[in-house]
């Protein structure tokens, strides 16, 4: 076993200018899975490649993470790890699908992250998922990592792979993995979240007393469909990422574990969206159907009520000779047959459903 690398190395030969670092959440150097002391990133670069060169089978290399870089940023990182202008350019300006390119020795991959956003009631206002964007850029002995959103931080896997360095001591493939890896997880806990939301949604659709709010089942599928987008695009670029040349062959298999993990995710997502559907045309044809009913009772009652207005407006012509006008009970009996049709009607309409 190579002995850990000393702190006090050669400073770095190359003159490279200094970078806005508005954007640099963290950047480290390790060696052996331990962090070691650096002032810059150039100097950690340097430290680590020189440590490589003398070293044998030692896995070296800096990780540099940045949030929502501006471009000079990522500019002066292509020029420090020399990475291709095509991938600086959609690291800058973000909004891509996941994808997995390789650009000579180095790889970038695009993460889509989902994050669940919690709130009180359900409203055809509500914004349920939330979006960003990770980019990975993956070299021999370097990751960079670009995140747009503010949520789905990547300090928790960085931390805890500081905390146990036999994971960090896999090299530039074992942070890509812990980064896909956390992804992925989120996914699942989203769509645990929005299976919830479909249930809840679902039982109020079937209730005795339906809220028949169609804007809130339409809000929640178009959430749907967006978490779609977010993950099924996935799932070619990551089955594709073992078979990759800068994946030693000890990590294709841990990768292999995260697409049977999005596979599943991908599933749920599915058929939750295929539900949630289901839930819409159910809430639609619910919908129509108490319409009908209440069309019904209005019908009934204005049939019912016809016939009285009929006889009245018959007795209302004002003629000279009309039947039973001069007869004692001529008014009883005429309010009587309006009674008697009253009621044989509304039993009518009692026994038919319709009221």
């Amino acid at each position: 076993m190579p002995s850990r690398v000393p702190l006090q190395l050669a400073k770095p030969v190359r003159e490279v200018c200094v970078p806005p670092v508005d954007s640099i959440v963290e950047f480290g150097a390790y060696v052996e899975g331990e962090k070691i002391a650096a002032t810059g990133i150039v100097e950690a670069l340097d430290l680590v490649r020189e440590h490589n060169k003398s070293s044998d089978g030692v896995n070296a290399f800096v990780w540099v993470g940045l949030h929502e870089p501006a471009a000079p940023e990522v500019e002066w990182l292509a020029e420090v790890f020399g990475l291709h202008p095509l991938a600086v350019e959609d690291a800058v300006k973000a909004h891509q699908r996941p994808k997995v390119e390789r650009y000579g020795e180095s790889l970038f991959m695009v993460l889509k992250t989902i994050a669940y956003l919690d709130h009180d009631e359900l409203t055809a206002n509500s914004e349920i998922i939330a979006t960003g964007e990770i980019m990975v850029f993956l070299g021999v002995d370097f990751v960079v990592t670009v995140r747009h959103g503010e949520h789905c931080p990547l300090t928790g896997v960085r931390e805890r792979l500081e905390d146990e360095p036999k994971l960090m001591d896999r090299g530039p493939a074992g942070v890509l993995h812990a980064i896909s890896d956390h992804v992925v997880d989120q996914y699942l806990q989203v769509a645990d979240l929005m299976q919830l939301e479909l249930e809840e949604v679902e039982a109020t659709v079937f209730a005795d007393v339906s809220s028949r709010d169609i804007n809130r089942i339409y809000q929640l599928k178009r959430e749907m469909l967006e978490m779609k987008r977010a993950v099924t695009p996935l799932q070619a670029p990551l089955s594709a990422l073992p078979q990759r040349r800068v994946v030693p062959s000890a990590m294709r298999e841990y990768f292999r574990d995260v697409g049977d993990h999005l596979s599943r995710v991908c599933e749920q997502v599915e058929a939750s969206n295929e539900l949630c559907s289901s839930i819409l045309q159910a809430a639609l044809a619910r919908s129509n159907a108490l319409a009908n009913e209440d069309m019904r009772k209005i019908s009934s009652w204005v049939a019912i009520l016809a016939v009285p207005t009929m006889i009245a407006g018959i007795y209302g012509m004002n003629f000279d000779f009309m039947p039973e006008t001069k007869q004692i009970w001529g008014y009883p009996a005429v309010l009587a047959v309006m009674i008697t049709a009253c009621v044989l009607l509304h039993r009518g309409f009692r026994r038919n459903g319709w009221l």
